[in-house]
């Protein structure tokens, strides 16, 4: 009979058993769970303390989940710190609370995994009920899948939609064939864009992952720690976190690097499979007109239409990528708030904020950066 149990560490699974399970995109692979805790990006201090849950069934790995138990709610992308302040308002405490995501990761995808219907819908239940039992206010499922609305059997879990922005390789056989799909005024701002670049003498210089050198990953950091102090935040990630995904999927690393002469400038890193690309860091020694859209946007697009990738995720938020060829699209997640008072006042506030989420992905879908016989 297969049983659930709740892991104090991601060490100790089977990767083989746990990435055929999981195979729906490289933020999901063992490998890059191992490589946050063996980092310390999360676990102790961290306020992400990893508690994945896995199903065996006859000594194999037939269900599984990553979830975490969270102090905080830095990392998530689905912002429910106006939850946690109505909480304390009223003196009863938000966190600790249960998560199933991907540390600081807003990449779209199944949370909970199972050969069947009912293990899956069985890691539902078991998650509520461990939130429930230890008198946590809540469990959340964030940046699934719209499909996996059908394994939460308790109408309490209440949706949250969200909008992101996504693009897509439409078989392109090069960039000038997207950019002749735009619109005229799109199309002109990005090849200006893109002029800057070739006008400032800037070279770039993709790197796939196992050509990744130290140095780069060095560089890249650095860069990647500026972006956060501008911002007069701390970068999440350590700098070893870099070199173990290095060593343990270099298959899904792209590191894309802007020169000056001989000494590189700027640095974007993305993840991607054979069909999809992750843009997730961005950072530069200095500013340069256009170079970060060079960097994290249209070098994407570039790869993608070399390696025919299909889909490009840009990240969180960012209404410019809508004037670069991205279009929206819904994000999901679950939850379930144990208090029946705030139950219902986050229920009211996500009916509400569902009138203006499908508002605005109205609005920018009548912005739509392609062609029509209007915009032509």
């Amino acid at each position: 009979m297969a049983r659930l149990e709740f892991q104090s560490s991601f060490k100790n699974i089977n990767q083989k058993e746990w990435n055929d399970l999981t195979k729906s995109n490289p933020f999901l692979r063992l490998e890059f769970f191992q490589s946050l805790e063996a980092s310390k990006s999360i676990g102790e201090g961290t306020g992400w303390h990893p508690f994945p849950a896995i199903v065996i069934d006859q000594g194999s790995l037939v269900g599984a989940s990553p979830i975490f138990l969270k102090e905080h709610s830095y990392g998530e992308y689905v912002f429910d710190w106006s939850w946690a302040e109505a909480y304390q308002k009223y003196g009863k405490n938000y966190y600790p609370k249960i998560a199933s995501c991907i540390p600081f990761t807003p990449a779209t995808g199944p949370r909970i995994f199972g050969l069947d219907l009912s293990i899956k819908k069985n890691i539902v239940v078991q998650i509520e009920e461990l939130a429930y039992k230890n008198k946590m206010s809540s469990s959340h499922i964030l940046f699934c899948n719209e499909s996996e609305k059908d394994i939460f059997g308790d109408p309490k879990w209440m949706l949250r939609e969200g909008v992101q922005f996504k693009w897509f390789n439409k078989n392109y056989n090069n960039f000038a064939e997207f950019l002749s799909q735009l619109s005229h005024d799109k199309r002109k701002k990005i090849k200006q864009e893109r002029k800057k670049i070739y006008d400032l003498g800037l070279k770039i210089k993709k790197i796939k992952g196992p050509e990744i050198s130290e140095s780069d990953l060095d560089f890249f950091y650095a860069c990647y720690c500026n972006t956060y102090q501008d911002h007069h935040s701390h970068p999440y990630l350590t700098r070893i976190f870099f070199s173990l995904i290095k060593e343990s999927m270099p298959e899904n690393l792209l590191l894309i690097l802007a020169y000056e002469g001989d000494l590189p400038v700027a640095a974007s890193f993305f993840i991607y499979d054979d069909k999809n690309l992750y843009g997730r860091y961005w950072g530069s020694k200095s500013f340069y007109p256009g170079l970060h859209f060079e960097l994290s946007y249209y070098q994407g697009q570039e790869f993608c239409i070399e390696n025919r990738i299909v889909s490009f995720e840009g990240g969180a938020q960012g209404e410019h990528k809508l004037a670069r060829g991205f279009e929206p699209f819904n994000t999901f997640s679950f939850h379930r708030i144990f208090d029946e008072k705030f139950e219902l006042a986050i229920k009211d506030f996500l009916r509400r904020e569902k009138t203006g989420i499908d508002q605005y992905t109205n609005e920018l879908n009548e912005r739509a950066p392609y062609k029509t016989e209007l915009n032509i």
